[in-house]
């Protein structure tokens, strides 16, 4: 119980920005780690595998749906993973995370690490709330020619609304800082998705 205390603390200390999802809707996931998916992770096996089952009667949007591999490598600067989606709500979504080679060991969709792109979408009436909330949160920084608004967290992330759509990036290269530059071209062509 400690751990989780240690854990939750810093996810708060780093502004991660991570909220528990109600019970309802939390997706399953199954350890599993295939010669192939280790292959495809740079000789590393993800910490878990989600199913996918979700069980919410709308369910969460996937955000992998919107993000292809050869995007998230053009942002980044260099080769990555396939997408993987958590299973810890961001903002109101579900992560799809792409690793660089530098990525740490186990990555996890469900925190935040350094060489990786994360790509969180929010679809529906509750997307304008998940927007302002992060908005309210952070010193956010107007940035324009994005969706209907966008702002820049400050730190990590860019936040995009577009309709009823809330779109969040943030772009990690190893051994740098995030890039908005990035950001801004990744959602250039997510936005152009939704």
């Amino acid at each position: 119980m400690r751990r989780v205390g240690i854990v939750a603390a810093l996810i708060v200390s780093l502004g991660v920005g991570f909220a528990a999802a109600p019970a309802s809707a939390r997706t399953r996931t199954k350890s599993q780690c295939s010669k192939a998916t280790k292959k495809s992770h740079h000789g590393k096996c993800p910490a878990s595998t989600p199913t996918t089952t979700t069980t919410t009667a709308g369910g969460h949007f996937d955000s992998c749906s919107v993000v292809t591999q050869p995007e998230a490598s053009s942002a980044i600067g260099t080769s990555v993973t396939t997408g993987v989606l958590g299973n810890a709500t961001v903002e109101g979504g579900l992560a799809c995370v792409f690793y660089g080679p530098s990525a740490p060991t186990p990555a996890t969709p469900n925190v935040a690490q350094p060489d990786s792109v994360r790509v969180v979408v929010v679809k529906g009436s509750d997307a304008t709330s998940w927007y302002n909330d992060y908005k309210s949160k952070v010193p956010a920084q107007p940035v324009s020619g994005y969706g209907d608004q966008a702002f820049y967290d400050g730190a990590a992330s860019l936040s995009v609304l577009k309709g009823d759509s809330y779109l969040r990036i943030a772009v990690s290269p190893a051994g740098a800082a995030p890039s908005l530059s990035a950001e801004k071209q990744l959602a250039s062509a997510v936005l152009a998705k939704l």
